[in-house]
């Protein structure tokens, strides 16, 4: 008798110690489970392009960092063309694999040549670019972009980085696809 009174009072221990475990970890786990307010801040930013004139940017917020949307002019990715050309580039071509997904490449690094989406953020130290279109507006030979304040990093309106300015690559492209002529969805890559 002695030993089934041992026997249950060891497997009673060890389901009340098991439910105890357990009570103790899902406080654990939960906190591994992002809250409403990070996948919000996670989820994909629809964009309407509609009223979005040639030569226009917007910015919007995807993950707490701001994506700018460019309608570009035809004088603009006449512009790019040129640059493509010339030595002034750091990566013409968007060669560095980690700066646009596998679908955005060429000079353009866009999906379509209109639109630029980029991530406005300068790859030097952080700062926030400002948009500067206008030709000769920072230097004589400036030919329009975006110009970093902090540290004078220089982009053009594909986003590549001049040479010789404390900038390394380019800016960066965010995932995104079309969902029709006049909306695009930044944070998901297309189907």
């Amino acid at each position: 008798m002695t030993m089934n009174r041992r026997r249950f009072l060891v497997a009673s221990t060890t389901v009340v110690g098991g439910a105890g475990v357990l009570a103790a970890t899902v406080p654990f786990i939960s906190y591994w489970t992002p809250s409403a307010r990070a996948r919000a801040i996670a989820a994909p930013v629809e964009i309407n392009l509609e009223g979005l004139e040639p030569g226009q940017q917007i910015s919007v917020d995807w993950r707490g960092q701001p994506v700018w949307v460019l309608r570009r002019t035809p004088e603009m990715l006449q512009r790019l063309d040129a640059l493509t050309e010339s030595d002034e580039l750091r990566d013409p071509h968007g060669e560095v694999a980690t700066q646009q997904p596998s679908y955005v490449s060429g000079a353009q690094r866009s999906v379509n040549d209109e639109y630029l989406v980029v991530i406005a953020i300068c790859t030097h130290l952080g700062c926030v670019p400002s948009f500067r279109p206008e030709p000769g507006s920072i230097t004589a030979d400036w030919p329009g972009g975006y110009f970093c304040p902090c540290h004078a990093s220089r982009f053009d309106f594909a986003g590549r980085v001049f040479r010789g300015v404390p900038a390394s690559t380019n800016l960066v492209i965010p995932p995104h696809r079309y969902l029709s002529e006049s909306r695009i969805e930044i944070g998901v890559d297309p189907e």
